[in-house]
C-alpha cells in the first residue's frame, strides 16, 4: 500500500491511497463468506455455493463492494498511521479507481490537531480579586444562621412584611376557576418573592380571614413567579385574576444572638466562637474563590499567546452538542424549554447563537492548547489522580462513584477522564508560572490551595463536546 499526504489548511488534510489489489484477497474471502451465508441457489448447500456462482448470480460487482467496505477502515487506519497524523471525526472517503484484479484507489479528507507552538508563558500576568472578609460579611452569615433557627407564633394583627400566612388560592381565567389554579394551606413569607407577582400587596394589612383579588400576568419565565400547583399549568401565557384568602397570621421571632444560641445553631459554646468559624469559613470560600478566578484568567493569558485554528466541522459539532445537552438535559429537568429559557435570560435567539459558538471555540482551543502542554511538560496522571477526578465528575452528574464509573467504562470514556485530568494538570504548571497579584498588589500564592480547584477549573474550562456527551450518555445509562 502507499499513501501521500496533502495539507487542506492547517486543520484539514487529504490522504491518497493505493492498494494494490493482492492486499484485497483476505476481505474478498470474507465477502464471498458473507454472501454465502445471506443468498441460496438451488443445488447447492448454504455456506457451500463456489466463489463463480456467486459472481455468475449476484455479480462480482456485489463482491467487491462488499470487499471494499470491509477493507477500507483497515487501509485508512494504516495510512493515518504511518503519516502520524492526529486525526479528528470521521473521514470522507471517495473511491477514485477500483480495477478488478489490479488496484483500489482512494482519497480521505479528514481533520486534524492543529500543529501549535507554546510561548515561554512564564510571563504572564493577572490580578484577581483580594481576599477580604468585613465585620459585615461575618454579621451576614451568622444573621442567615439566625433565620434558619426563627420560630413562628399566630398573632392577631394585620399582616406586615416578614409575618408568615398561611393562604388559600384561586386563579381564574375569563371568569373561569382554573382546575390546577387553587391551592390550599399554603405558608408564604409577605416579602419573600416566592409566589405571584402582586401578592405581597394584596395580604399585606390583611387579617385571618381576609380576602383580597388581583389580577397577575401567568407568563413563563416572566416577572410574575409561580407556586408549584401552577407552574406550567394551563394558564401559562394568561393573565389570572387570583383570589387570595390569610387563614393565618404568623409573626417570625428571631432567637437572642448569645451564647445559648451558638450552642443551639453549631458546635461551639460561645457566639464569638461562632463567628470566628464564620470568618475563617468566608476566607476559606473567597480562597478558593479567588483560585478559580485566577485559573480562569492565567487560561484567557494562555489562550491569547497561541494562534489557535479551529476545525469548521469540530467546531459545528461542538455547537450541536452544547445546544443538544442544553435543551435535552439541562433545561429539562428545569421544566423549560430553549425559549422559555431564552426568555429568562433576556437573550434573543440570534445572542444564543453568537455565545454558544464563543463558549465552544474557547472550549476547543482550551483543549487543544492544554493538550500540547501536556506533551511538551510530559505530564502523567496517576491511578489516585484519576480516581479523585471520577469521584467529583460522579458527584456532579448525580450519580454514584460506582454507577459512574461501569458507566464510564461501559462507553469506553477511561482515555476521555485521563485526558481531562492531564489537561487540569497542565493548566496548574502555568498558573504556577504566572504572576499573580490582587487588586491590593500584594502578590497571592496559590500553592497551598486545594489542587481540587485547580483540576475542577480545568474540567470546566477544556471540556470538549466529547466529554459533555459522555456524561450525558453516562446519566441516561444509569
Amino acid at each position: 500500500m502507499k499513501s501521500a499526504v496533502e495539507t487542506l489548511n492547517p486543520t484539514r488534510v487529504r490522504l491518497t491511497v493505493e492498494v494494490p489489489f493482492e492486499e484485497l484477497k483476505d476481505s474478498l474471502d470474507a465477502a464471498y463468506k458473507k454472501i454465502n451465508q445471506q443468498v441460496t441457489v438451488k443445488g447447492f448447500r448454504k455456506g457451500k455455493i463456489p466463489a463463480r456462482v456467486i459472481d455468475q448470480r449476484f455479480g462480482r460487482g456485489a463482491v467487491l463492494e462488499e470487499a471494499v467496505n470491509e477493507a477500507l477502515p483497515k487501509f485508512y487506519t494504516e495510512a493515518v498511521n504511518e503519516a502520524e497524523l492526529n486525526v479528528l471525526g470521521q473521514p470522507e472517503v471517495d473511491i477514485t479507481e477500483l480495477k478488478d484484479g489490479e488496484t483500489l484507489n482512494f482519497t480521505a479528507e479528514v481533520d486534524v490537531r492543529p500543529s501549535l507552538e507554546i510561548p515561554d508563558y512564564s510571563g504572564i500576568e493577572v490580578e484577581v480579586d483580594a481576599v477580604e472578609v468585613t465585620d459585615e460579611d461575618v454579621e451576614k452569615s451568622v444573621n442567615e444562621l439566625r433565620d434558619r433557627f426563627a420560630s413562628t407564633s399566630p398573632v392577631e394583627r394585620p399582616a406586615v412584611e416578614g409575618d408568615v400566612v398561611t393562604i388559600d388560592l384561586e386563579a381564574k381565567v375569563d371568569g373561569e376557576v382554573l382546575e390546577d389554579g387553587v391551592a390550599s394551606g399554603v405558608s408564604y413569607t409577605i416579602g419573600s418573592g416566592e409566589l405571584l407577582d402582586g401578592i405581597d400587596e394584596a395580604v399585606t394589612g390583611l387579617e385571618a380571614g381576609g380576602e383580597a383579588t388581583f389580577t397577575t400576568g401567568l407568563e413563563a419565565g416572566g416577572e410574575a413567579t409561580f407556586t408549584s400547583e401552577l407552574k406550567g399549568g394551563s394558564a401559562e401565557g394568561k393573565e389570572s385574576e387570583v383570589t387570595v384568602k390569610v387563614t393565618q397570621v404568623a409573626a417570625r421571632e428571631l432567637p437572642e444572638l448569645d451564647d445559648d444560641f451558638a450552642q443551639l445553631a453549631s458546635e461551639f459554646d460561645t457566639l464569638d466562637e461562632v463567628k470566628a468559624d464564620s470568618r475563617k469559613r468566608l476566607e476559606n470560600m473567597k480562597q478558593y474563590d479567588q483560585a478559580t478566578q485566577a485559573q480562569e484568567r492565567v487560561l484567557d493569558k494562555l489562550l491569547e499567546l497561541v494562534e489557535v485554528p479551529v476545525p469548521e466541522k469540530l467546531l459545528e459539532d461542538e455547537v450541536g452538542t452544547r445546544k443538544h445537552n442544553l435543551e435535552h438535559h439541562q433545561l429539562g429537568q428545569m421544566g423549560l424549554d430553549l425559549e422559555g429559557y431564552l426568555k429568562i435570560q433576556g437573550k434573543t435567539v440570534e445572542e444564543f447563537e453568537a455565545e454558544t459558538k464563543e463558549q465552544a471555540v474557547k472550549g476547543i482551543k482550551t483543549q487543544f492548547v492544554l493538550d500540547e502542554l501536556v506533551n511538551k511538560e510530559k505530564l502523567n496522571v496517576s491511578q489516585e489522580e484519576l480516581t479523585e477526578h471520577l469521584m467529583r465528575r460522579a458527584a456532579s452528574s448525580g450519580m454514584s462513584p460506582d454507577q459512574f464509573a461501569q458507566a464510564v467504562v461501559e462507553g469506553g470514556q477511561v482515555p476521555m477522564l485521563v485526558g481531562e485530568v492531564a489537561r487540569g494538570k497542565a493548566l496548574a504548571v502555568v498558573v504556577e508560572a504566572a504572576t499573580v497579584k490582587d487588586t491590593n498588589g500584594e502578590v497571592v500564592d496559590l500553592s497551598d490551595e486545594d489542587e481540587s480547584a485547580e483540576s475542577a477549573t480545568a474540567d470546566e474550562s477544556a471540556e470538549s463536546a466529547e466529554a459533555a456527551e459522555a456524561e450525558a450518555e453516562a446519566k441516561n445509562e444509569s
